[in-house]
């Protein structure tokens, strides 16, 4: 039985992955940052841990924990916890993008730091990094989620090529839209942290907070991605990465094809 170490489960993709996971036979361990959350794992027969990607010990603490049930073993890792911080470039303060690095690509590298060496020791292993269409192509009033998925492509891209001949397999999922908590999240991150009345964006802002659509273009449930991974983890050949959702596979083509004033003009329209 393969086991597998899930973080940011307590909605979403996260969620969705566990659960399907476990349901097809495989040991999940699956994490969340609330402490609510992670009792609800437990009430739902999982092996569920405490772990905040941006707090160095729940890490070491988790792995620590998880290698006592295995005998020291550890065969897969997805890195999913994330959230978004919406906003216009020039409305992001430097500490709000520091907060959406510290979850979105510091709290990753640091949990592939820490399981590195247990792959390394046992001699094979995968990891799974949660990057995004929008780690592929930037659009507008998103620029610290664009930079942030933009930095996991390149951390995943340059350890594959450092990893090679280690049996240690990296890959990425540059998922679409997919049905979460996601947007309802972004939303709340646009009030807490953005001046909107100080914007030169402040419209765009406010039709964002009042729009009651649901129904996004080419929306996928999260068990979509559940099936991937578990793709990956049967896979004897991992490719270097994914896409999830038609308009990952449409834009992931323009940005290939098109001149980057021609992708400007198509992106500014969405």
């Amino acid at each position: 039985m393969k086991s597998v170490l899930i973080t940011g489960c307590s909605s979403g993709i996260g969620e969705a992955t566990a659960y399907y996971l476990k349901s097809s036979g495989y040991r999940v361990f699956a994490t969340a940052r609330k402490e609510a959350d992670v009792e609800k794992l437990k009430h739902d027969g999982f092996e569920a841990f405490y772990l905040d990607v941006t707090k160095k010990e729940t890490i070491s603490n988790t792995l620590e924990e998880i290698l006592k049930l295995t005998g020291g073993t550890l065969d897969v890792v997805f890195n999913n916890a994330g959230f978004g911080q919406p906003g216009a470039v020039e409305d992001i303060k430097t500490d709000i993008l520091r907060g959406q690095f510290e979850t979105n690509v510091f709290g990753l590298h640091e949990v592939m730091m820490q399981v590195l060496p247990i792959m390394k020791a046992q001699g094979y292993g995968k990891i799974i990094n949660h990057s995004s269409v929008l780690g592929l192509i930037s659009l507008k009033l998103r620029g610290a989620y664009n930079a942030s998925k933009y930095a996991i492509e390149g951390l995943s891209d340059t350890l594959r090529l450092e990893l090679e001949g280690t049996n240690i397999a990296i890959t990425v999922l540059n998922t679409g839209p997919i049905t979460s908590d996601f947007r309802k999240n972004a939303k709340q991150k646009t009030i807490e942290n953005i001046n909107i009345e100080n914007s030169r964006f402040k419209e765009t802002y406010h039709k964002s907070l009042n729009s009651s659509k649901s129904d996004v273009p080419f929306n996928l449930p999260p068990i979509e991605v559940a099936k991937v991974v578990e793709k990956i983890i049967k896979a004897k050949k991992v490719n270097p990465r994914y896409y999830i959702t038609k308009a990952t596979y449409l834009l992931g083509f323009a940005k290939r094809v098109l001149s980057t004033r021609l992708l400007d003009k198509i992106l500014i329209k969405i």
